[in-house]
């Protein structure tokens, strides 16, 4: 279990220390603001903008910097502070240092029902779009809270919750950016946070909203210093937990709402703010109560966002800062935030339950033969369907007159094409359900995939950067580039985790900041690229077997060719190295080496599958876990069942995504996504269920 407490208040205080906090931070948004006024594409200096605070500028000046810069000066300022209480209250009423509007997927559920209202045409008003934001953003913070808990102990199982339900959220967001393409242009990079503001209306509309929902907290503040220590304590004192803690969510709800409807969702910063005002309560007595707490987190979350901007101009032209979102920038440094306190955590010895722990201890040989025998049939089965579906519907006999050369030109036309997706898919889902169940057993970890570990985030960078630098790339340099972006993020991944003391929690913490880092570096790429890769690269990331050859299968089929053998002899190291690490080292198994040989093989499953045909999640979590429940947590067993059960998986998803609105096509890996997440949410649900029992 992972201890992340709020560090203990000085038993001397000196009350002079908030207040020299205070002013360290305004004349730290003074000079930052001074600063971010003199940047941009105008040749405007300090000077510039001194002459026009005292009223000697000229009417260009006004105009440039009243129309152009102050607005996005102020939405820095609104919405980083929005971000920051936000994060800080909902830190407060979870007892969790994780929970943001990130973590609690806030800003996804805000982003998709933002993008659904542009997506069908509707037409708001700025408050009409934020009161469609907090509706989404709500539902998924509350949904996000009920899995993983409001007692403090659940942060990797909320880190976990949040992430699966916004993978889901942005996978339906981006299933409309697609199919909406029109009526959505523009919200791609929008959905990283863009503090580009067309004039002051959008401020001074939410602006007076954000006030109002910072004044209710601050009314609030000592009924949340009592939940924060304890229920049983407030409830004693008179404080009803229920209702003070939905008010408090709802604010918090409707500040990132607020924030996400003038700039888009931007991230980590209500994460990082309120953490960083948490931390140094330990040095600034009386910084833990909410009556300080929660403006000095305004405080450091505008900042932190103007800063970030501040930051992204510098290091690249004003031209250019215009196209990339601020969020990217928020995102990397947040991203590396938590690295650093997942890291420097205390984390007990009593982790995650192992892979094993809870399954079925086995089954009789014959049932195993059975089972397998049906997988395989069904295997099979999805393969046939999916060779007969499609935009043009096949007949058995086209497909016999395809294999004999005596098809027509119509069918052969289809199938040339058709059959190579299907092959793809079925070993893309192979791969990624064997690299699953590897990264389980060795993390002991029974809700890590290389999705949620930041292996498909390195792979996917790595090809995006490809892409999207060198003209008419060739397979084979996507390949290896991909495969070079999977091993230096899981490196990255377990080298920080072991350093800090190896454990399965750590191990997740640090994959999730790898993965958000990975994102925002890829939608880096991509605005700053051609405009019109963006379809593009949204339909590969989103895994795609569009125009997969023969050729293309090449690398996945290699790398099962390679990996089975390893695996079959290693089976047995497998089931112990799923247990602990000292039953391994008794019995003579080289823990070190035979982890990074599985990791290796891992490494290559996902790149090879992310080369082949995009990025795909929830395969890897998906495909062990329902082979555990069926065969049993024996290895020898388990692979198999799981790599046909990954296959049927990706198979069954890239058919539907081919057919359901044919002849318009959905990415594979966002039909995998919407059909695995609702099965996390089962086994989070499953795993909280379990915690509690006992």
């Amino acid at each position: 279990m992972v201890t992340l407490t709020e560090p203990p208040v000085a038993a001397v205080r000196r009350p002079g220390r908030l207040a020299l906090l205070g002013t360290g931070l305004a004349a730290l948004l003074l000079l930052g603001s001074a600063v971010h006024l003199t940047q941009g594409t105008a040749n405007l200096d300090a000077l510039d903008v001194l002459r026009l605070v005292f009223g000697g500028g000229t009417g260009d000046t006004t105009a440039i910097v009243v129309e152009s810069r102050l607005p996005r000066l102020l939405a820095a300022l609104v919405v980083g502070a929005a971000l920051g209480v936000a994060g800080a209250v909902l830190q407060s009423v979870s007892r969790n240092i994780l929970a943001s509007p990130d973590t609690l997927a806030v800003n996804a559920g805000a982003h998709l029902a933002v993008v659904a209202v542009a997506a069908f045409g509707v037409s708001l008003p700025l408050l009409g779009a934020t009161g469609v934001a907090f509706a989404g953003g709500l539902a998924a913070a509350v949904f996000v809270l009920a899995l993983a808990g409001t007692g403090g102990t659940g942060i990797v199982r909320l880190v976990l919750a949040g992430t699966a339900i916004a993978l889901a959220l942005v996978s339906v967001t981006q299933v409309l950016l697609l199919l909406y393409a029109q009526e959505t242009r523009g919200l791609f990079a929008w959905g990283e946070g863009s503090l580009e503001q067309n004039g002051l209306g959008g401020v001074r509309t939410l602006g007076p909203l954000v006030g109002l929902a910072l004044a209710a907290l601050l009314g609030m503040a000592r009924r949340l210093d009592l939940i924060h220590v304890g229920e049983d304590h407030a409830r004693t004192l008179g404080v009803h937990v229920g209702r003070v803690r939905f008010a408090a969510i709802a604010l918090a709800v409707l500040l990132a709402a607020a924030a996400v409807t003038l700039a888009g969702p931007i991230g980590f910063v209500g994460l990082a703010a309120p953490a960083l005002a948490r931390l140094l309560a330990a040095v600034v007595p009386g910084l833990h109560r909410h009556t300080a707490l929660i403006p000095f987190s305004a405080a450091l979350g505008a900042a932190l966002l103007l800063g970030a901007d501040v930051l992204l101009r510098t290091i690249i032209s004003p031209q250019r800062a215009l196209e990339v979102p601020t969020g990217v920038v928020t995102t990397i440094l947040g991203a590396l935030f938590l690295v650093v306190l997942a890291r420097t955590a205390r984390i007990t010895s009593a982790t995650a339950e192992p892979p094993a722990a809870g399954a079925r201890s086995g089954v009789s040989a014959l049932r195993y033969r059975v089972v397998l025998g049906v997988l395989a049939l069904a295997v099979v089965a999805v393969a046939v369907g999916a060779v007969l579906l499609g935009d043009a519907k096949l007949l058995l006999g086209d497909v016999v007159n395809w294999v004999t050369g005596q098809a027509g030109p119509i069918v052969t036309g289809v199938l040339d094409t058709r059959v190579p997706r299907v092959v793809a898919a079925l070993l893309a889902g192979a791969a990624l359900a064997l690299g699953g169940a590897l990264t389980q057993a060795v993390a002991r970890n029974p809700l890590a995939e290389p999705g949620m570990i930041g292996v498909v985030g390195g792979a996917g960078l790595g090809a995006v950067t490809v892409i999207t630098l060198v003209s008419g790339v060739g397979f084979w340099t996507l390949t290896g580039s991909a495969g070079l972006g999977a091993a230096l993020a899981m490196a990255l991944v377990f080298t920080v985790a072991a350093r800090g003391g190896f454990t399965s929690e750590r191990l997740v913490l640090i994959g999730f900041g790898v993965h958000a880092a990975a994102q925002a570096l890829v939608t880096l790429l991509i605005t700053l690229s051609d405009p019109w890769n963006e379809t593009k690269a949204l339909t590969w990331l989103g895994g795609s077997t569009y125009g997969r050859t023969f050729t293309h299968l090449v690398p996945m089929a290699l790398a099962l060719l390679l990996v089975v053998p390893v695996l079959v002899r290693m089976r047995r190291e497998l089931d112990l190295l799923a247990l602990d690490d000292e039953t391994p080292r008794v019995l003579g198994v080289p823990v070190a080496r035979s982890r990074l040989l599985l990791l290796s093989c891992a490494v290559l499953l996902t790149g090879a599958a992310v080369a082949g045909i995009g990025v795909l999640t929830f395969v890897g979590l998906v495909a062990p876990h329902a082979a555990r429940a069926i065969v049993g947590s024996r290895h020898a067993r388990l692979l198999p069942a799981a790599a046909l059960l990954g296959a049927i998986l990706v198979g069954a998803a890239d058919t539907a995504g081919r057919t359901l609105i044919a002849p318009a096509q959905l990415p594979a890996g966002l039909m995998t996504a919407v059909i695995g997440a609702p099965y996390f949410v089962w086994l989070l649900y499953r795993h909280r269920a379990t915690g509690r029992g006992r």
